[in-house]
């Protein structure tokens, strides 16, 4: 076989990866970039619980909570700060707190659950003591984008609706390490909810997800994987998430936004605990999000390889269809998740997610951290 030969099947491989990816941007995310939610006839606002699990987080609580705390919400709610072992002053700065509002419910854990690592003892028993069917879940290292958050996540709900995704942003600030925890965030997002529109809702993030009691308690909780020590939020819907139980929730209003991590280590460390429960997904998720990422990976060095064995303009022109389609999808997916800064740059980022996943491939082998912070 000549380099010829070798060049021609790179090439339609090449081809073959570039439909795919195609597929995903016309079938899927194109699904978020038009979509407009659909106005309701009645409104109608419902009693709520918000729900933050903190270990050791007395610094974030108190830069974080208060923007929980003084939330414009004409009905009923409530604040429940589920206290999981902490050696720092979070119960005194609760106990502060508690002086000026009255709806800060305090619940604090004095022993470790011994069958239950991770996040999703201390959540449960969140969950256990909301006095309210529709519980929304935060972390104490995020703060809503607005005193409109409560309202505006639990305006989706029905009586058929039982899920709420919502989006999780980081703060912007300079350097080069926010952009890519931003566009890995904005990416990440561009998936789960182009796919929950699609029909096939397989996770949500825990800095901003809303859910009744109901389906929790249905699914007898976290049981069917309470050996994980993570995936209290992403494995919990991949598990009870359906077409029709599941809606998204993009108003900016409705986000809740994060510090993003300060050093390449810590990104890292968080990105290996979050890709070590893909591996848990039910198999159409597993094969959806595998056949995109492979696609995605292969891109760049088959579209190298056309060019320099086979053909430079029949490469470049299918190159160029795919950027098109890209250009075309990306921008109001971003306007729409309050990210379009980052347009200009998305070609030279969607290039280096090569390097992405080559860093993070190995942490689908790896087995989760015992510990959830």
């Amino acid at each position: 076989m000549n380099f010829i030969q070798i060049g021609q099947i790179l090439f339609y491989i090449f081809c073959l990866a570039t439909l795919i990816q195609l597929f995903y941007y016309l079938f899927f995310f194109t699904k978020l970039a038009f979509y407009k939610p659909k106005r309701k006839s009645v409104s109608q606002t419902h009693p709520v619980s918000v729900i933050i699990c903190a270990r050791d987080e007395a610094a974030n609580l108190a830069k974080n909570l208060p923007g929980a705390l003084i939330q414009q919400y004409r009905t009923s709610h409530e604040v429940i700060l589920v206290d999981d072992n902490s050696f720092d002053d979070t119960k005194y700065l609760m106990e502060e707190y508690q002086k000026t509002y009255r709806q800060l419910q305090f619940v604090q854990l004095k022993q470790e659950a011994k069958l239950i690592s991770g996040k999703k003892f201390p959540l449960s028993i969140g969950i256990k003591t909301a006095k309210h069917e529709i519980v929304l879940l935060t972390d104490a290292d995020c703060v809503p984008a607005s005193e409109f958050w409560i309202d505006k996540m639990q305006e989706p709900f029905d009586e058929q609706t039982e899920i709420v995704l919502g989006f999780g942003a980081y703060h912007k600030v300079a350097g080069l390490l926010n952009k890519i925890v931003r566009w890995e965030t904005f990416h990440t997002a561009l998936q789960y909810f182009s796919y929950a529109l699609a029909g096939v809702p397989y996770m949500g993030v825990g800095r901003n997800l809303s859910y009744k009691k109901t389906i929790f308690f249905r699914h007898k909780g976290f049981s069917a994987h309470n050996n994980i020590p993570s995936g209290d939020d992403d494995l919990f819907i991949n598990v009870a998430a359906t077409k029709s139980n599941t809606k998204i929730n993009i108003d900016k209003d409705a986000f809740t936004l994060s510090e993003s991590p300060k050093t390449w280590a810590s990104w890292i460390r968080q990105k290996n605990r979050h890709y070590s429960t893909g591996k848990y997904y039910k198999p159409l998720h597993k094969f959806l999000l595998g056949l995109y990422t492979l696609s995605h990976f292969l891109f760049y060095p088959l579209l190298v390889s056309s060019i320099l064995l086979y053909s430079w303009q029949l490469s470049l022109i299918v190159f160029g269809v795919r950027f098109l389609l890209q250009a075309i999808v990306l921008y109001p997916c971003m306007k729409k998740l309050n990210e379009q800064a980052m347009y200009p740059w998305f070609l030279f980022i969607d290039i280096g997610m090569f390097f992405y996943y080559l860093i993070f491939f190995t942490s689908i082998f790896k087995k989760p951290e015992r510990v959830w912070k």
